[in-house]
C-alpha cells in the first residue's frame, strides 16, 4: 500500500528547477519508495546497493554515466561520491531541469560532496518516517504547523491508548503501514543492517556492543537537554567517541538536536540542545518496553509524547520543503518552554504536556518571553485534550490529533 508523501507536492515543483534533486533521510523512510512513485516520465532507477554498479560508478564514472544517461534515479549515492563531478558536467552540458533524482542515508560525508560538486544545481529536501496526516490520507493538504485558532473538525480523534500504539510501532513504512508486520523483528533487523553497514562505513566501529550501548544510552535521554559527559559515561565510550557517534545519528536522520534560542539582548539562556530521536518506534525499541500499555504507563511516558509531538510537527515543516525554525527556551533559572516557533520575525510558544486538562500553570514561563523583545503570537498547549479552548489571551490548548 502507497500513501501519497507531504513531499510530493513540493518536490514535483522544485524538480522543474533543478537539474539534481536530492532527497535524504534515514533507511526504510520510503525515499526510494516516493521517487519511482513521483516519476511521471521514463526515468531509469540504478540502486548503488548492488555491489556490481557500485564497483562501476567507483572505478569508472564517466563509463557508468554513459550506461545510465538521465533521466535516471540513483540510490544511495552517498556510496559513490565520485559520480558527482560527472553530474555537474552532465547539468552544465544539458542546461536543462529535472536530469538526476538522487537519495542518501548518510548526510554529513555525502553532502560535503554535494556542496562542492552542485552548489547551485541541486535541491535537497528531507524525508521523514510517515505522519500522521498521512497515515489519515491528508498528506496533499498537510502546511507547515502553527498554534492558530483550528477550524478544522473532521480530523479524526485519537485515544490514549491509540496513541501508544502509535508511538510504540513508529512511522518507519514497514511498520505503519501494516499492522501485521512484526515490529520487534523489524527494530531488530533494522538495528543489525545499521551497525552492520551504515555506521561501520562512516565511524569504523570496531566494538559494535559499544555502540548498541551508546545507542540504548541515546534514546534513554530522547526528550531532555544533553549531557555529553553523562552519555558517554553511560555507555562506557570516550567523551569523544561519544561526540563522534552522536554526529553520525544526526547526519543519518536517526537523532535530531533542537537548539536554544537566544539573541544579542539575551545572555542567561543556557547553550545546551536537547536530543530528540526522530523515530520513536526505535526508540522505544531500543529502550526495551515491550507493549504500547507499559510505554504509556512507564518513566518515559512524558518524553516519548514530547518526542512524538516534536517529530510530527518536524515533519509539517520538512515535508512542505521548508526549514524548521524550532528553538526550545531555558534561562539559568530553569523557566523553561519546550517549543518556539519563530516565524516572519514572530515567536509562536508551545507547551507539550501528557494531560487532558492543561491550565494556566502549564504556560507561566510563556510571560519571559516579553525580555526577548519580539513579538509574541499565538501560543499552544500540545495535549491529550479533546477539543481546543482557551487557556489565555493568546494561548489554546491543541489536541494531539490535530498534528
Amino acid at each position: 500500500m502507497y500513501l501519497t508523501r507531504t513531499l510530493e507536492r513540493y518536490f514535483k515543483e522544485a524538480s522543474r528547477q533543478f537539474p539534481v534533486m536530492l532527497v535524504t533521510g534515514a533507511r526504510q523512510v520510503g525515499k526510494t519508495t516516493f521517487l519511482r512513485r513521483a516519476s511521471e516520465a521514463e526515468r531509469t532507477y540504478v540502486t548503488l546497493d548492488d555491489p556490481l554498479l557500485l564497483s562501476l560508478a567507483k572505478s569508472d564514472p564517466a563509463l557508468f554515466m554513459q550506461r545510465f544517461p538521465p533521466p535516471v534515479l540513483i540510490d544511495e549515492i552517498q556510496y559513490a561520491p565520485e559520480l558527482l563531478p560527472y553530474i555537474k558536467m552532465s547539468c552544465d552540458k544539458s542546461r536543462a531541469p529535472n536530469l538526476f533524482w538522487l537519495t542518501g542515508s548518510q548526510q554529513f560525508q555525502m553532502m560535503k560532496g554535494v556542496s562542492e560538486s552542485l552548489a547551485g544545481r541541486v535541491g535537497v529536501l528531507r524525508l521523514l518516517g510517515v505522519s500522521r496526516r498521512e497515515l489519515l490520507r491528508m498528506g496533499e493538504t498537510s502546511s507547515p504547523f502553527l498554534p492558530l485558532p483550528e477550524e478544522t473538525t473532521d480530523i479524526e480523534p485519537i485515544d490514549l491508548m491509540g496513541l501508544y500504539r502509535l508511538i510504540w510501532r513508529g512511522s518507519f513504512p514497514s511498520i505503519a503501514l501494516n499492522d501485521q508486520a512484526d515490529r520487534d523483528l523489524f527494530y531488530g533487523s533494522y538495528i543489525q543492517t545499521y551497525l552492520q553497514r551504515d555506521i561501520r562505513d562512516l565511524a569504523r566501529v570496531g566494538d559494535e556492543m559499544a555502540f548498541l550501548r551508546f545507542l540504548r544510552a541515546a534514546a534513554a535521554r530522547t526528550g531532555q537537554l544533553l549531557n555529553m559527559a553523562d552519555l558517554a559515561r553511560d555507555a562506557d565510550v570516550a567523551f569523544n567517541t561519544a561526540k563522534n557517534w552522536l554526529s553520525i545519528l544526526q547526519a543519518s536522520g536517526i537523532a535530531f538536536l533542537l537548539e536554544p534560542y537566544h539573541t544579542n539582548l539575551t545572555k542567561r539562556l543556557v547553550k545546551t540542545p536537547k536530543l530528540y530521536f526522530l523515530d520513536t518506534g526505535l526508540c522505544a525499541y531500543l529502550t526495551q518496553w515491550s507493549t504500547p500499555e507499559t510505554l504509556e504507563s512507564g518513566a518515559m511516558s512524558g518524553a516519548i509524547l514530547e518526542t512524538w509531538i516534536i517529530t510530527e510537527l518536524l515533519k509539517s515543516y520538512w515535508h512542505n520543503g521548508r526549514q524548521a525554525p524550532f528553538f526550545y527556551y531555558r534561562d539559568k533559572d530553569k523557566k523553561e518552554i519546550d517549543l518556539l516557533i519563530v516565524r516572519d520575525g514572530i515567536i509562536y510558544p508551545l507547551e507539550c504536556k501528557k494531560s487532558a486538562s492543561p491550565g494556566k500553570d502549564d504556560i507561566r514561563h510563556f510571560d519571559v518571553l516579553g525580555n526577548l523583545k519580539m513579538p509574541i503570537g499565538q501560543g499552544g498547549v500540545i495535549c491529550l485534550t479533546a477539543q481546543s479552548l482557551p487557556l489565555g489571551p493568546t494561548v489554546r490548548s491543541v489536541p494531539v490529533s490535530f498534528l
